[in-house]
């Protein structure tokens, strides 16, 4: 029989209505990638308030907090990500968006805010010895602000004996956590092709080479790399989201464009994806007597959680909310977080929060569910205390 649920850290439940103003504030004032000039300020402003010592710049727009008690030598970092999506909000939400374009769609304002929470409570109330610090990343939605604040120094400056991360997740119920061993999110990297063929007149096909025929066998045959190229136990995706060319119905383009985006959970499925892709793509084309040109820069690795921080973690959530409120094995999600550059530098965990029955992520109709901040604020307070009381 599991033992009732103790309630969410009271503290925090008091403080509920201000972190609820925050998150609204900052999803008014949304700010993409390495923009978030307002977004920054505020959280700087809010730690320097509660007796953080505030570190601004980071990479370029990234924050860090830095709370010391005791004369222990453990430290802990947690991360929240904090930049927006170029969409349109649709949402009618009385605190809507407020910049036409833009939209926090994938609810960084509300993990920001859940980091604040926590911030405030153990600066107040907090009961450990050692060191927090507080990661505020810029620039998740591109895949480019984790690796600026490590090349900045990050961890050299800020050390952690280990980082943990969240994500809100629809379709969870609100405030759930959910616990992934291994890889929680995949790999991802994005292909543009351009096939090059010889145009001319649609009614005289045999004088040129017609790269439209050319690239439709092409998105049929990439289909092939998943189902014959990977093992059937193992997570690949391949998805051509693009392709251009042409204008008219009786001309033959010179070239067409298709841009593609290659998904795996394990780094070999993902180095195997990349080498066949290229040599696929390359072979088909030349045997049409076409040419290509292939750009398919390195993305970010996939989020792999290390054993012993994700089983404390889920220990820790098991101990605050009692089992019936933890997801003990969450199926490992396909999209992606750059997250896992943290991860590759130090030990560490990411987990999920469920958002209720919302609008996916990314769509003009999410919704951040402000009842996940509380039990997530009580989480990482908890966390963060459990983990520096360990044995040095």
């Amino acid at each position: 029989m599991t033992s009732p649920a103790p309630s969410h850290n009271p503290h925090i439940a008091a403080f509920a209505d201000q972190a609820i103003a925050i998150r609204h504030d900052l999803h008014q004032h949304p700010e993409l990638a390495f923009e978030e000039h307002r977004t920054s300020a505020r959280i700087a402003n809010l730690l320097a308030d509660w007796g953080y010592d505030v570190t601004t710049g980071v990479g370029g727009t990234g924050v860090v907090g830095t709370l010391r008690r005791g004369s222990g030598t453990r430290s802990i970092g947690l991360r929240a990500d904090f930049d927006a999506l170029p969409i349109s909000e649709d949402s009618g939400l009385p605190y809507a968006s407020s910049t036409p374009g833009l939209m926090h769609a994938c609810g960084h304002d509300g993990h920001t805010t859940i980091l604040l929470t926590a911030a405030h409570h153990l600066a107040r109330h907090g009961r450990f010895e050692g060191s927090v610090q507080l990661v505020f990343q810029p620039a998740e939605e591109i895949g480019k602000g984790a690796t600026r604040m490590i090349e900045d120094g990050l961890f050299k400056r800020f050390p952690v004996d280990a980082i943990f991360g969240l994500h809100n997740w629809p379709g969870i119920a609100a405030g759930r956590l959910g616990f992934v061993d291994g890889p929680a999110m995949a790999s991802v990297d994005w292909a543009g092709i351009r096939i090059i063929g010889k145009g001319g007149h649609g009614a005289e096909p045999h004088t040129g080479v017609d790269p439209i025929l050319v690239a439709a066998h092409l998105v049929t045959a990439l289909q092939s790399l998943v189902s014959r190229n990977v093992d059937p136990r193992e997570m690949a995706v391949v998805t051509v989201g693009a392709i251009h060319g042409g204008n008219a119905a009786n001309v033959i383009p010179d070239s067409v464009e298709l841009k593609l985006t290659v998904r795996a959970f394990l780094p070999e499925v993902r180095q195997h994806l990349r080498e066949r892709i290229q040599t696929l793509t390359t072979a088909l084309v030349s045997s049409f007597g076409a040419d290509v040109q292939i750009d398919f820069p390195v993305g970010f690795p996939s989020v792999l959680n290390h054993t012993a921080e994700t089983a404390f973690a889920r220990n820790a959530a098991r101990q605050l909310f009692g089992a019936d409120a933890v997801v003990e094995q969450l199926p490992p999600r396909t999209a992606s977080e750059d997250f896992a550059f943290l991860l590759q530098q130090r030990p560490g965990s990411f987990l999920f929060v469920g958002n209720g029955d919302s609008a996916p992520l990314h769509s003009p109709r999410y919704v951040f569910n402000d009842a996940s901040i509380v039990p997530a604020a009580s989480y990482w307070a908890h966390l963060t205390e459990r983990f520096l009381e360990q044995p040095e």
